[in-house]
């Protein structure tokens, strides 16, 4: 299909103010057919977003400036972001280089996919009733990205330690600029593939949001998501050719009370049609079920013969 290139030079203004802009690029997006859900999932929420820091204006901007005016030029550069957004396809999060995560704000930019991850609303909660007391010194955040979920786990939990694991160079160059974005002093960034470049390292908590999108899905995403790295998403037909390598090779790395929380999203039917015998505890978000689970050590212990075939299957 075409998409008819978005023009606003001709669109026509008098007495702008920051509310008409927002509503005229949410009528835009929506003409437009855009798709959400890189941090927004909807369009006014982007059109916000793109119009604040045009303006440069607080993301959280209290709604009582909505009526204050904008300038001719200021006028341009909102409407230079609409268009970007429209023509080029870019995540809103790209195209103003920071996206929200855990109340934090972090630089994002195509080395990374874009934080978005419900593990989001666990850190802020301190991962319970999930971690059930347990005393936490060290923690892992495989498949760390931007080195969101770390860097926001060690800013709620400055006692804690904790490790930024990613096999990409580009995505672990981005979150040591996090890091020193936050002030993450409690956290350690790594190269490795998985766990292969982990030996002999234990971790009270292993938190992983690791590719999860089948071969189809991913070839099917609208074309906001060939922005991102494809490797932080593609993940074999049924999306858990990581998630199950993950499951044998976690044990080894986790304390004898050790907890894995682990993002599979829409490939949690498969999982659990793979693995009924295994008792994961799906986690209830604010919106619901989000497709993570929780799992213990001596269950990934317990049912390791079954994990182990299926994860060397996939070789």
């Amino acid at each position: 299909m075409t998409v008819e290139r978005a023009n606003f030079g001709s669109a026509t203004f008098e007495q702008v103010s920051i509310i008409d802009l927002i509503r005229f690029g949410g009528s835009r997006f929506g003409e437009a057919g855009l798709a959400f859900g890189h941090s927004y999932d909807n369009a006014l929420d982007e059109a916000t977003q793109l119009v604040l820091h045009a303006l440069r204006m607080p993301h959280d901007l209290s709604p009582v400036y909505g009526a204050s005016r904008v300038t001719s030029e200021e006028k341009q550069q909102v409407l230079a972001l609409f268009e970007r957004r429209i023509n080029e396809r870019i995540p809103a999060a790209y195209l103003t280089g920071e996206a929200w995560f855990a109340g934090l704000s972090f630089k994002s930019d195509p080395r990374a996919l874009v934080p978005r991850s419900p593990i989001a609303e666990l850190i802020e909660t301190g991962f319970e009733p999930w971690l059930g007391g347990r005393e936490v010194g060290r923690v892992l955040d495989l498949c760390t990205g931007s080195g969101c979920i770390a860097i926001a786990t060690a800013h709620y939990h400055p006692h804690w330690q904790v490790d930024g694991v990613d096999i990409n160079d580009d995505a672990l160059a981005l979150a040591a600029e996090n890091k020193a974005r936050l002030h993450a002093d409690n956290v350690s960034l790594r190269r490795s593939d998985l766990f292969n470049d982990l030996q002999g390292e234990v971790y009270d908590l292993i938190v992983t949001n690791p590719p999860y999108v089948t071969n189809d899905e991913t070839d099917a995403l609208p074309a906001e998501y060939a922005h991102e790295p494809e490797l932080g998403l593609r993940a074999g037909d049924d999306g858990l050719d990581l998630a199950l390598k993950i499951l044998r090779d976690a044990p080894q790395h986790l304390s004898e009370n050790g907890l894995l929380i682990c993002e599979v999203g829409e490939a949690e039917r498969a999982l659990v049609a793979l693995l009924p015998e295994l008792p994961l505890a799906w986690i209830e978000f604010k919106v619901g079920q989000m497709g993570i689970f929780a799992v213990d050590r001596a269950d990934l212990v317990e049912h390791r013969a079954r994990i182990k075939a299926l994860a060397d299957a996939r070789g």
